[in-house]
């Protein structure tokens, strides 16, 4: 996504033929493009220059055959693979990839307890289920009852706010907020006033279309209800089907069914072993499940190249707390043993544990350390913050969302959506009432483009990366938590162990993108 906005950056305030050169001297001006002292234009002349760069926009976008692979591995922070020794991984999501058939098991299950042991309604079970309406990173507030995505400034995306399956207007939103920011302690569980919370999990996909699904139900029927019950009911019924163990032994029962037979993840564990790199998998599945989804995906002696194997984990506990040990269990039976662990065996299953623990008994620098994990609180932050790992994030939705940004509508759209923003920042200084209302619809052509830029990822949220133009709040914590990111664990194929990952410089607003003036450079030699 981040390519697709930086062309269309490098295309603001083209005016005439020479779009691109004329666009390079401004960049390097040291004046601002926009002052009170402007030349008085006509309507006619806004829309001159308006239809110009429009379609100068719309045969860039359709010419640009730059795209972003979506197997690369991203860095937020510099990171040179030669000083890492220890690799680390989660399972669920990061070396095991589910299908869409594991989020059907978890809706139904947890649809099934509520109605069987919290009661609710039967006619709920009539209720569709809808794959696609919810994405990663939303929150709900357990006081209003609506869910809705954020940005870094916690203020709410416009168009993403839903009670039950129907999006609130803007209108309704300010009158429920009082405005469009939510406070921070709002956000934070260690704060009184918490009361809106993050669904930051892929596991918690059919938790919101289920949370979703019942309020819909609720209010059609003219049943009254307390969000906030209803909430922790619904959280409760999702849990138990992990804590009971339903949803491992059907995914355990039926490994083909639910999970990705990826070939690639034997191939990467066998790269890192066959080159003396210490291995190690912290998880909190149970080793029963964790044990057959491994030899599906590398076989029966998958133990042998972990140095470390601990599940039950009960992160982000475990790198936080360090009152509870490391347990030794049998692996046929899953029984824990009674003594002490004094150090950590290859060959050993272990359950709990704290990280503390984890760093006395390995010896292993945690600055040569390398955790993979899709959980940006629970895998990346206390790692990194706390612990001195290097960090990656799994995030499996990149791959469709980068083959959006490199698809031509969204080109088209982002990239006329920049330029026109541009130009209304410019013109916006005209006081007569004829240019002004050129600018007003130019506003509201803008938000159109927003919606449309929206609705290419997901109608009711749009992209779990963006809210319109800002970083949306997932992200945020994501670039501070995760020195990499990208797609699949396996994309780390592609790369030599001793490859360095450099973040990109991008320019803050009062600097010149020096990042752009290649890509101007090359729209020159397109142009001519």
């Amino acid at each position: 996504m981040a390519s697709a906005f930086n062309f269309a950056r490098c295309l603001q305030n083209v005016r005439c033929r020479n779009l691109a050169i004329s666009r390079l001297s401004a960049t390097l001006s040291p004046k601002r493009l926009y002052s009170s002292n402007v030349c008085i234009l006509s309507e006619q002349d806004l829309w001159h220059e308006y239809n110009e760069v429009k379609g100068f926009c719309e045969t860039y976008a359709s010419k640009h055959d730059i795209n972003v692979n979506s197997a690369m591995i991203f860095a937020n922070n510099e990171m040179n693979l030669s000083d890492i020794q220890v690799y680390g991984f989660d399972y669920d999501y990061t070396l095991a990839c589910y299908k869409d058939a594991l989020h059907r098991l978890i809706y139904d299950q947890a649809l099934e307890n509520l109605v069987g042991e919290k009661k609710f309604p039967a006619g709920i079970k009539g209720m569709p289920y809808r794959p696609e309406f919810g994405i990663r990173g939303l929150h709900f507030d357990r006081r209003k009852g609506v869910l809705m995505k954020l940005d870094t400034f916690n203020s709410i995306q416009m168009g993403t706010v839903h009670r039950g399956l129907n999006q609130l207007s803007d209108k309704e939103v300010v009158e429920l907020y009082g405005g469009t920011h939510i406070p921070d302690d709002h956000l934070k569980p260690d704060k009184d006033d918490f009361h809106i919370s993050q669904l930051m999990d892929l596991f918690n996909i059919p938790e919101m279309t289920l949370l979703c699904n019942v309020i819909q139900y609720l209010i059609d029927h003219e049943i009254d209800y307390d969000p906030e019950y209803l909430f922790n009911d619904i959280r409760k019924s999702v849990k138990d089907v992990h804590i009971f163990g339903t949803m491992h032994r059907e995914v355990a029962n039926n490994v083909e069914k639910y999970l990705d037979a990826d070939k690639q993840v034997a191939k990467l564990i066998n790269k890192l072993h066959s080159s003396g790199k210490n291995l190690f998998l912290i998880t909190n599945s149970p080793f029963w499940f964790v044990d057959k989804g491994m030899q599906f995906l590398i076989g029966p002696d998958w133990t042998d190249m972990f140095d470390v194997i601990v599940s039950n984990a009960r992160k982000p506990l475990f790198f936080k707390d360090q009152s509870r040990p490391f347990r030794f269990i049998y692996p046929k039976t899953g029984t824990p043993a009674w003594s002490r662990v004094t150090k950590l065996q290859k060959g050993k299953i272990y359950i709990e544990g704290n990280v503390q623990q984890f760093t006395k008994m390995t010896s292993w620098d945690p600055s040569q350390v390398l955790y993979f994990g899709d959980h940006v609180y629970s895998d990346l932050a206390d790692p990194g913050l706390k612990n001195g790992w290097r960090t990656g994030g799994v995030i499996p939705e990149l791959a469709d969302e980068i083959t959006i940004c490199n698809s031509v509508p969204f080109k088209r759209a982002v990239t006329w959506l920049v330029a026109l923003q541009d130009l209304i920042e410019k013109h916006q200084v005209h006081n007569n009432a004829a240019c002004q209302a050129v600018v007003q619809e130019w506003l509201n052509e803008r938000q159109q483009l927003r919606v449309t830029t929206k609705t290419l990822f997901n109608p009711q949220f749009g992209s779990i990366f963006r809210t319109y133009h800002n970083p949306s709040y997932f992200v945020t914590r994501l670039c501070r938590f995760a020195d990499v990111y990208t797609s699949s664990v396996c994309n780390l194929l592609d790369y030599s162990l001793t490859h360095t990952f450099y973040p990109r410089r991008s320019a803050l607003p009062h600097e010149i993108s020096y990042s752009a003036l290649s890509a101007i450079s090359a729209s020159r030699k397109i142009s001519s």
